[in-house]
C-alpha cells in the first residue's frame, strides 16, 4: 500500500520521489511525436466523462474526418476505482488507432476548443490527460513508467534532456496547487539533502 511505500503526502496524495529523478523529454511538443501518449486513450473521472457529455456538440465541430463523431461511442463503460474523486472511472474509447479526442495531427480536440473559446487550455481535458507522464496510482502521485515506455520518443534516453518534475512543473501546480507545489519543491530539497549524505 502507498501509505508504507511513501513518507510525504501533500493534499492528500503521496509523494513517489521517482518523479524529482526520472528522466524525461525537456518539454512536450506534439509537432515531434503527434500526441503518441495519446493513442492509447485514457481514463476520465465520471466527473470529467460528464462534463464532456455536455458539450459534446461543441467537440463535434471542431472534430475532423479522422474522428468518429457519434458520442454513444466516445467512452468505455464506467468501472469503480478508488484513484478517481468520484470513485469511478471512464475510459476514452480508441478510434483510428488513437484516443477518439485526438486529432489526425496530435492535438486534443478538447484542448482545441477551449484555445478557439477562449478558455484556460486545461478546463475540459481530463486530469490524467494533463499530467502525463505524472500518474495517481493507489493513492500516490507517481510516474507512468508502462506508459511511458510504449512512447518511442519520450522513452529514447538521447531525448530525455530533463526530468519528469522540471518538465510538468505547470502541471502539478493545476494539480496541487501553488502552496501544495511549493510544499513539493520543499520536499524535493529534503529529499535530496537526505538522500546524498
Amino acid at each position: 500500500m502507498s501509505e508504507q511505500k511513501y513518507d510525504k503526502k501533500i493534499n492528500g496524495l503521496f509523494i513517489d520521489p521517482l518523479i524529482f529523478t526520472q528522466k524525461f523529454v525537456k518539454s512536450c511538443d506534439v509537432c515531434i511525436c503527434s500526441g503518441e501518449c495519446c493513442y492509447y486513450g485514457v481514463y476520465t473521472d465520471k466527473l470529467e466523462h460528464d462534463k464532456i457529455m455536455e458539450i459534446k456538440e461543441r467537440i463535434i465541430q471542431s472534430m475532423d474526418d479522422s474522428q468518429i463523431k457519434d458520442p454513444e461511442k466516445w467512452f468505455e463503460a464506467p468501472q469503480e476505482d478508488s484513484d478517481f474523486d468520484s470513485g469511478i472511472a471512464v475510459g476514452t474509447e480508441v478510434y483510428n488507432g488513437k484516443c477518439v479526442f485526438l486529432d489526425k495531427v496530435g492535438y486534443c480536440t478538447l484542448q482545441k476548443i477551449a484555445f478557439e473559446d477562449g478558455e484556460n487550455k486545461w478546463k475540459y481535458k481530463p486530469i490524467y490527460c494533463i499530467l502525463f507522464p505524472l500518474v495517481i496510482y493507489e493513492g500516490a502521485l507517481t510516474v507512468d513508467l508502462d506508459h511511458l515506455g510504449r512512447m518511442h520518443y519520450c522513452n529514447k534516453i538521447e531525448n530525455q534532456t530533463s526530468t519528469v518534475f522540471d518538465c510538468c512543473q505547470n502541471e502539478l501546480k493545476h494539480l496541487l496547487g501553488e502552496e501544495g507545489f511549493n510544499e513539493l519543491l520543499k520536499y524535493k530539497v529534503e529529499y535530496f539533502s537526505k538522500n546524498l549524505e
